[in-house]
């Protein structure tokens, strides 16, 4: 998994609710390709192979999990009846069996069904996802690494972040199996 540690020149701006993020891939050939099978194809193998690859990056990159809880991006039930399982879910099941940090699936909620994020600018997507998410769970003072898929611009997992934060927790750390690569402006 990539280390945290650079700030990108958003983050330096507009500081994130989120403490850092660790992802695993490029969300570049052939990995896009795989978690779209995943996601819209249902081939949840898919989801232990990324949790044994962002487990691996973790141990081979010397940043072990300083987690106490383990927390899926979750979906709204309109989306998770949609698709039949959330892809974050799956990934964050495996990882939490190997880090045996406890995975919490319950008491944190999407509260709003949004539209999809694909496509739309940054303003526009922190915009779609604002005030989309509920914690009824108390998280006082705990490290909570949020899982997902893929990490685009992070409007999703700040606001994400930020409900967490609201319940308690000291730090949030995404993990996400892929990260999209951010090209360098053209001249």
């Amino acid at each position: 998994m990539t280390s945290p540690g650079a700030l990108c020149g958003q983050c330096l701006r507009e500081p994130p609710h989120f403490d850092a993020t660790r992802a695993a891939l490029d969300y570049s050939f052939p990995v896009d390709g795989l978690i779209q099978q995943l996601k819209y194809g249902a081939r949840l193998p898919l989801a232990a192979l990324f949790g044994d690859l962002m487990a691996d990056g973790m141990r081979q990159g010397g940043t072990g999990p300083a987690a106490d809880l383990i927390v899926p991006l979750p979906l709204h039930p309109a989306r998770l009846r949609e698709r039949g399982f959330n892809q974050a879910g799956e990934i964050a099941r495996r990882l939490s069996s190997l880090t045996a940090i406890p995975l919490r699936m319950d008491g944190i909620r999407r509260t709003v069904d949004t539209p999809p994020q694909a496509g739309l600018h940054i303003k526009q997507r922190r915009a779609n996802i604002r005030g989309a998410f509920a914690c009824d769970t108390p998280l006082a003072g705990l490290n909570v690494a949020v899982v997902d898929d893929v990490m685009t611009t992070g409007s999703t997992l700040d606001e994400f972040a930020k409900t967490l934060k609201a319940a308690g927790a000291a730090r949030v750390e995404n993990w996400v199996a892929a990260r999209t690569v951010r090209q360098p402006p053209k001249e």
